[in-house]
């Protein structure tokens, strides 16, 4: 499982540094190559999202004692995946800007004040969509956490639900074990009284025996 997230992260990890080098480039090239780059760099955006969907699946299968450092790593690979697409936004502006004072050519200078209140507002908006990224990223974060402790708690339920028919079974075994030394008990004492009960026999019938040879020895002594 993990050489798999691995395998991604190194995809990913080119992925992303080809994507940077292609946002700085974008600015200082001439406007066909512009829109070509920007087109390609649109398509390994998506390509970057796809592996951090794979990896985000990997993750989710990994146990929870070892999840820990990958989520780390994903959520900052996520945060690496905004930067570049705040950069690249920035980037299309700029493109933007400049495609429009080309079309505009001379009479661009008399409008000015205008292209600068519309940079101003996109910057706004910009921000604004930056916080937006910002708290969705926290809510996902969030609710990747909330999913992991509720895996969790659930893995922690069935140890203890495990567990619990563990104890019931050692139990059961307990009282059996119980049962089986009573019943061994109680042969042992009837064989100790058997015994016991032979050996006072065979003392008496000794007693006896020698009884009866000492009363013959005296008979046959008086009789001479």
């Amino acid at each position: 499982m993990s050489s798999d997230f691995e395998g991604y992260e190194q995809d990913f990890a080119v992925l992303t540094a080809e994507i940077t080098g292609k946002i700085a480039r974008v600015p200082r090239l001439p406007p066909d190559e512009k829109k070509q780059m920007v087109a390609n760099v649109e398509k390994q955006l998506e390509e970057a999202k796809e592996l951090l969907e794979q990896m985000d699946l990997e993750v989710r299968e990994i146990p929870p004692q070892s999840r820990g450092m990958y989520s780390n790593r994903m959520r900052s690979y996520k945060q690496e995946m905004g930067k570049l697409e705040t950069d690249f936004k920035r980037s299309r502006i700029a493109y933007s800007d400049e495609v429009r004072n080309e079309l505009l050519g001379d009479d661009g200078n008399s409008s000015e004040n205008q292209l600068i209140k519309l940079r101003e507002e996109r910057a706004h908006l910009l921000d604004n969509t930056e916080r937006l990224e910002r708290s969705s990223r926290r809510l996902e974060a969030g609710y990747q956490i909330a999913v992991e402790t509720e895996q969790i708690g659930q893995e922690m339920l069935e140890n203890l639900s495990h567990d619990r028919e563990k104890i019931q079974r050692a139990r059961e075994r307990l009282r059996e074990t119980d049962a089986n030394l009573g019943k061994s008990s109680r042969v042992l004492t009837g064989m100790l009284r058997r015994i016991i009960q032979n050996r006072i026999l065979v003392v008496i019938l000794a007693i006896i025996l020698v009884i009866t040879i000492l009363t013959a020895i005296t008979f046959s002594v008086r009789k001479r």
